[in-house]
Parts: C-alpha cells; sequence; structure tokens
C-alpha cells in the first residue's frame, strides 16, 4: 500500500479571487476504469491535514479497492496558500466545493472528522441547493457541527471575551501541538451563519458516526444531538467506550474504514437496478 501512496503528488487549485484567492492542495487518487464506485472524499479537523493516519488510511482503503479518493488541505493548513488567522466555515466550505467541482466526481462519501464533520454536513446541504455530485454517504468521526456557538461560545472566560473584544482572537493550549489554538472573532461569528443544529438537516444518504466516549474536545452527548437532527435519514451511531477525540488507534481506524465499506456496499446495491 506505501508504494501506492508515495506516488501521489499534489495539485494546486485557485480558490477564490482578487486579495481573497489562495491556492489549495489536493491529492486526488483516480479510480479505476469503470467501476461506478462513489468517490471516497476526507475533511479534516481543525489545524489538520490530508495527511494525518485517517486520511492516509481512507486513502489506502481507496487504493485497495480501486476507488477515487479525493483529499485537500484547507487554507492555512498543510500544504495549502492563505492565512490560518483568516479561516472561516464558510472559505473552508468553499474551497471543499470547489475542489470536488473540480474532480467532478458522479457520486461521493463525505468523511469528515471533528471540525470536518460540520463542513460534510454543510456540503451536504450546498450539492443539494446548487447541484453537484449526488451523496451515497456519511461517515462522521466525533463530529463537531457548531463547535463554535454550541462548545466554544457558552464556555468562553472573561479573559477570553477581552482577548476577543480587543485583538479579534484567543488563544488556547493544545493538547496535540505545541502551538495554541487561535480562535478568532471572524471564525466564531461566521460560525453562526452555518449553524445546522437549527432544524433538520436532510442528507439523503445514510450516515455513520463514530464517537469516542472519552473525547474531552466534543463531548458524546454532541453526536446524540446530531441524531436528532438527522431524523429522515439512515442514522448509525458507534460509540467507542475507551476511546478520545482522534480516534486514530488501530482499533478506532478498523471501525471507520468498517464503516465506509459499509456505506459502498449499501450505494452499490441502491445503484443496482430491481
Amino acid at each position: 500500500m506505501s508504494d501506492q501512496l508515495s506516488d501521489a503528488q499534489p495539485q494546486f487549485l485557485t480558490v477564490g479571487e482578487g486579495e481573497a484567492a489562495r491556492e489549495i492542495a489536493m491529492l486526488v487518487r483516480p479510480a479505476q476504469t469503470g467501476n461506478g464506485a462513489p468517490a471516497l472524499v476526507w475533511l479534516s479537523g481543525y489545524r489538520s491535514d490530508m495527511s494525518g493516519t485517517k486520511a492516509v488510511e481512507l486513502d489506502g482503503l481507496a487504493a485497495e479497492l480501486g476507488l477515487a479518493c479525493i483529499r485537500l488541505d484547507y487554507s492555512g493548513h498543510g500544504l495549502s496558500g492563505g492565512s490560518f488567522g483568516d479561516g472561516t466555515i464558510s472559505r473552508w466550505l468553499e474551497e471543499a466545493l470547489a475542489v470536488i467541482r473540480h474532480v467532478a466526481p458522479e457520486r461521493v462519501i463525505l468523511v469528515g472528522s471533528s471540525m470536518g464533520g460540520w463542513i460534510a454536513l454543510r456540503l451536504a446541504q450546498e450539492l443539494v441547493r446548487q447541484g453537484g455530485p449526488k451523496l451515497a454517504g456519511m461517515v462522521l468521526i466525533a463530529p463537531a457541527p457548531d463547535f463554535t456557538s454550541e462548545l466554544i461560545e457558552p464556555n468562553l472566560k472573561a479573559k477570553e471575551r477581552k482577548s476577543l473584544a480587543e485583538r479579534g482572537y484567543f488563544e488556547e493550549r493544545s493538547q496535540y501541538s505545541p502551538e495554541p489554538n487561535i480562535y478568532t472573532r471572524a471564525l466564531i461569528e461566521d460560525g453562526r451563519k452555518n449553524r445546522v443544529l437549527d432544524g433538520i438537516i436532510e442528507t439523503g444518504c445514510p450516515v455513520h458516526i463514530l464517537q469516542g466516549m472519552k473525547d474531552a474536545d466534543v463531548p458524546h452527548a454532541h453526536a446524540m444531538k446530531l441524531v436528532e437532527h438527522l431524523p429522515a435519514d439512515d442514522v448509525v451511531l458507534t460509540f467507542v467506550r475507551d476511546g478520545d477525540h482522534r480516534l486514530s488507534r488501530p482499533g478506532d481506524i478498523a471501525l471507520l474504514l468498517s464503516a465506509v465499506k459499509s456505506i459502498i456496499r449499501s450505494s452499490t446495491n441502491r445503484q443496482m437496478p430491481t
């Protein structure tokens, strides 16, 4: 598998115009000819990139099954241009949508981790509204929809509110990096415009959610709340009792790949004539 993965070279797509233009890096694995299966699309979390463990394992599954796989780095992340401080959900959503439209698969399975789960849910709404590839399924890992308004804003300390008001951002220690997490006023304000937990989310496809019960970043009650907003869809919620936020251990990866394969199978069956 490593030989197949090492051949991939990033491509770059310019998204936005004028001062808002930024170069978005993507890794695109083409499908084997004529298999008709949906393309896998990886959507990373906040400050994560397309070379993380889960993203690479997903690409490895695509190589094994002959599927297309699309990975991208949001602006300010990984190999992409643009400033992280300019990042908002709307901006990163625009980039993911642009990459999917550029590659133009007929059908997609969206696989989103943490913030990538929020972007996946917004992508589902935009693909229905604007047209585009058909959504064949979604796998969401520790999804964090509306995390700015649901998980950050209610817990802001006085000094963080002061920093937001005076500097336009606040910093928070990261347990995953020596660099602090930075949350900007623009990110928080834009998050309110991209809320999905304020009504029914109609994805029109099966959804499988994987959630660790020892997740210190996104409480497992948040996953249960998301399920309440997906009443029309075929939804599976798998709790990993000792799982953390990353869900990157070998057993967690096995669960992820199994969930993706299950959705591939169901999407293939739905395509077959009755």
